[in-house]
């Protein structure tokens, strides 16, 4: 500890003013370039629009599934898990960005003592003082806070993607629900036409003007529309009890759909398609990839710096006194300086190793950005691929199941006035009854299209 008056004081300001020359040992980052095509390979009909609906409350139309997703976003564990390691995430940055600060403390003394010689004595100190602490003069520090910084930013990242996600396979869930009460009732209505022919050729049968044979596949029938609707009532469950595990709680009744027939062709809204590839770099996920691969460049920095000298140092200042009353007012200047340099000169390969893993690291997640831009240009181009034939695979569709009526209602005539056979009859309500199925199925696939391409795109562009 020196002792020095009326000279150069060197203040704790003046110490984190030297923190402002540090250089960065980063390399240069560049985005890598998108390795796919700028346009789809199929654009849809709607190939001329050029925006794109921005959130889920612009697609889900239909009030009941809008409220059934808000309640979602609040309650479900999984999204409040990715906000938890985001706050986590957070944190660990703000410690590692504290690093680049020194920690400052201030403390006052005061000792009494009495000898045999002296007498009565007192001394009294107040100073603040710098704990060790590393110049970054080669951006060490800084590099390692831009990498927790860049990991903060994809964990919220990852939560975006994780709530597009979770719109999506609510949305997914409910129209699954609906699709399975269609299903259902099919099934039902199946059984009781079932059930009815079972008894006319049954009558029939003990007035002598049916085969045993047509009661039997009458039964036949009918057995296997009540097992199926055994089995649909299941799915119905099961499909609501997924639903209550995605939002988090139990389903009102009230926000439950009724069947897929009784929605409006526009519940959930067709995103428009035509827009530019580059919509991807938007994405979540993407988005999660290059902060993952700017976090590995900015390890790198830190990596080159280890090559380099650290100096470290410890100080403080402040002022000393015989006595308390005249500390602040008589007292002498105490300060101290303490450097110390560091300068790696073997240690048998680590740093160089380091920064080869750090540059491996870094190629990796380079393939990793590609990788994701074209799994998503895939999901995209998939899911206008199916839009763009959905619609006359629907249209073909309706036209089949009022041919299959029409042919089974002609049938049960023909046999009830006994110029047909219970065999066409049967065929043609199984037929119906098929088709009915598929019309169902192609219905829940077009509402699941829609949410697909709306969570392939990135959940909208603003």
């Amino acid at each position: 500890m020196f002792h020095h008056k009326n000279t150069y004081r060197l203040s704790i300001v003046t110490l984190s003013m030297l923190l402002a020359g540090c250089i960065s040992l980063d390399p240069h980052y560049q985005r890598p370039t998108a390795p796919v095509p700028k346009t789809w390979p199929v654009q849809g009909k709607n190939a001329a629009a050029k925006t794109v609906l921005t959130d889920w409350q612009h697609v889900l139309t239909d009030q009941r599934l809008n409220k059934v997703v808000e309640r979602a976003l609040v309650s479900n564990r999984d999204l409040q898990q990715s906000i938890a390691d985001i706050e986590a995430a957070r944190a660990l940055y703000g410690e590692q960005n504290a690093s680049l600060f020194p920690t400052v403390d201030a403390n006052l003394t005061h000792t009494r003592s009495r000898t045999t010689s002296d007498g009565l004595s007192s001394s009294s100190e107040a100073n603040g003082a710098v704990s060790s602490f590393e110049l970054d003069l080669f951006g060490r520090n800084h590099s390692l806070a831009r990498a927790a910084k860049e990991t903060w930013l994809a964990s919220e990242a990852t939560a975006q993607n994780t709530r597009i996600t979770l719109v999506s396979e609510t949305s997914t869930a409910w129209i699954t629900l609906a699709a399975d009460k269609s299903n259902l009732a099919l099934g039902q209505q199946t059984m009781t036409s079932a059930a009815d022919s079972l008894r006319i050729t049954q009558l029939q049968l003990k007035e002598g003007t049916a085969a045993a044979g047509d009661v039997s596949e009458a039964m036949t029938t009918y057995q296997q529309a009540r097992a199926s609707v055994a089995s649909y009532q299941t799915l119905v469950a099961q499909d609501t009890n997924a639903l209550n595990l995605l939002v988090g709680e139990t389903v009102p009744q009230s926000l439950l759909p009724g069947t897929i027939e009784s929605l409006s062709p526009q519940a959930i809204q067709t995103v428009p398609a035509g827009v530019s590839s580059s919509v991807l770099l938007r994405r979540p996920d993407v988005i999660e990839a290059e902060h993952n691969l700017k976090s590995e460049n900015a390890d790198i920095g830190a990596a080159r710096a280890n090559f380099f000298p650290t100096i470290s140092l410890t100080a403080s200042a402040g002022v000393g006194s015989s006595s308390l009353s005249s500390l602040f007012s008589h007292g002498a200047d105490i300060w101290s300086f303490a450097p110390s340099v560091s300068l790696p000169l073997f240690t048998g390969g680590s740093n160089l190793a380091q920064l080869h893993y750090a540059e491996a690291e870094k190629k990796g997640l380079i393939a990793a950005y590609e990788k994701a831009i074209q799994s998503a240009f895939e999901d995209v181009a998939n899911a206008l691929a199916r839009r763009n034939t959905l619609d006359e695979q629907m249209d073909a569709q309706v036209q089949a199941v009022a041919s299959a009526q029409r042919s089974y209602d002609i049938a049960r005539r023909s046999y009830q006035v006994g110029s047909g056979d219970y065999l066409t009859v049967l065929t043609d309500q199984r037929t119906l009854w098929s088709t009915q199925l598929d019309l169902v199925s192609l219905q829940q696939t077009d509402f699941e299209n829609r949410i697909t391409l709306w969570e392939s795109i990135g959940g909208g562009l603003q």
